[in-house]
């Protein structure tokens, strides 16, 4: 998958990276709806920009 610092999908370890907070803060938000996700292929992911506007960050 493509790693660059602009990637519009992140895997669940990858956006708790970028917003600073655990991989549990994350799949919390997952679970009840706050942080929504896709499935591309096998896996699902997160994408960027809902995730960042999620934390309160313009994006």
């Amino acid at each position: 998958m493509n790693r660059s610092p602009e990637q519009l999908a992140l895997t669940m370890k990858d956006a708790a990276k970028l917003v600073g907070v655990d991989y549990r803060t994350i799949k919390l938000g997952i679970e009840n709806g706050t942080i929504p996700t896709v499935q591309l292929g096998p896996r699902r992911m997160i994408p960027r920009v809902p995730l960042l506007r999620a934390f309160g960050v313009d994006a």
